[in-house]
């Protein structure tokens, strides 16, 4: 699908070891036979993001070998690894706005999702990158800028994905450690949300 800017890539975070899941979260299919991993990217890609960047860790050949099984998405996906994907998420993050930053030509802004929000939706995507919050039940066409920060909300409730501008990442990386991810950097910079939650549930899915 044409995306919406070609100014917007998409991250989809899946390196983890899913220790509470029993698994890596980048393995999981689902009974009807759609794999966790190649869901996110083509939600993202459909949503209108371009390219779409993978980052794997545990279980990464296999996870490899389930995109390439699929033929995810129309445009194959940008696939990396966190060497120190045992560090938690901020390993993943980092290694994912790492090599953002390394597409030519670059992106001015990356969507943001964990492998384990299934039921994230085409329209979730394109709501975020493309509206910003007019009071509190209104939302307004935006612009994108390398300043942008949103974060898809659920009922209120933060969620993903999460919109990050170009000028954030260097500043996101700094603050980045263990397996806390880029929650507080999302709150000390002033997230907009962006109501989503007419669209799904945002729920991620932590155990089987």
């Amino acid at each position: 699908m044409t995306p919406l800017s070609p100014q917007v890539a998409g991250l989809v975070l899946a390196a983890g070891a899913g220790s509470r899941y029993g698994r890596p979260k980048a393995l999981v299919v689902t009974e009807d036979g759609r794999s966790w991993l190649v869901r996110a990217v083509e939600t993202l890609a459909a949503g209108g993001c371009s390219p779409v960047i993978v980052v794997l860790g545990a279980g990464a050949d296999e996870a490899e070998a389930l995109l390439r099984r699929s033929g995810a998405g129309a445009e194959r996906p940008v696939v990396v690894r966190a060497e120190d994907w045992a560090d938690g998420l901020s390993a993943s993050l980092r290694t994912g706005l790492r090599a953002a930053a390394s597409l030519r030509p670059g992106p001015v802004a990356v969507a943001v999702v964990p492998v384990d929000v299934p039921g994230l939706a085409e329209a979730t995507v394109r709501r975020l990158i493309a509206s910003a919050p007019l009071g509190p039940t209104r939302l307004s066409p935006a612009p994108l800028g390398p300043d942008t920060l949103r974060q898809a909300g659920f009922d209120g409730r933060p969620g993903h994905p999460v919109l990050i501008g170009r000028a954030h990442w260097n500043g996101l990386v700094a603050s980045l450690a263990g397996d806390t991810g880029a929650r507080p950097y999302l709150v000390a910079h002033g997230a907009v949300p962006v109501e989503c939650g007419d669209l799904e549930t945002g729920a991620d899915v932590d155990t089987p």
